[in-house]
């Protein structure tokens, strides 16, 4: 493909930002809730290897395409909230948190790093929580 094709093909191409691009669960018991979540849903799981204990990656019925997780509330995670949290991708995680606090909402954790990505976990002035995620 030539660079004007490239070019071009990024131009029609729409936006990322501002899109669901995961959604995780990150409790105490992430084992019973995997398998009460996949019981209720009727979801598969595999297992993600953490180190010293495994989370899990949610998957579609007899597949093992991923569109979710359960965590354990462990390391990095322990301050995350109980509940089904949306990761929404931003252009920039430090703008985003500028103006998050600048309207009155506040950053529950983070910004740190996952991977070639940065997130942090903000709660609006009402109190819901919403994860932001950017490119490095």
């Amino acid at each position: 493909m030539s660079e004007d094709n490239e070019e071009q093909e990024k131009e029609n191409s729409p936006s990322k930002i501002g899109k669901i691009e995961w959604i995780d669960l990150t409790v105490d018991e992430a084992s019973r809730m995997r398998d009460f979540y996949c019981s209720v849903v009727g979801w598969s799981s595999t297992e993600e290897d953490m180190g010293s204990y495994s989370d899990y990656n949610i998957n579609l019925p007899e597949t093992t395409n991923n569109i979710a997780g359960v965590c354990h509330a462990r390391g990095p995670n322990a301050n995350l909230p109980a509940q089904w949290l949306v990761y929404v991708r931003v252009n920039s995680v430090s703008e985003s948190i500028e103006k998050c606090e600048r309207l009155g909402g506040s950053i529950i954790d983070g910004p740190r790093r996952m991977g070639n990505q940065r997130f942090c976990v903000i709660k609006d002035p009402a109190g819901a929580v919403m994860a932001l995620l950017s490119d490095l």
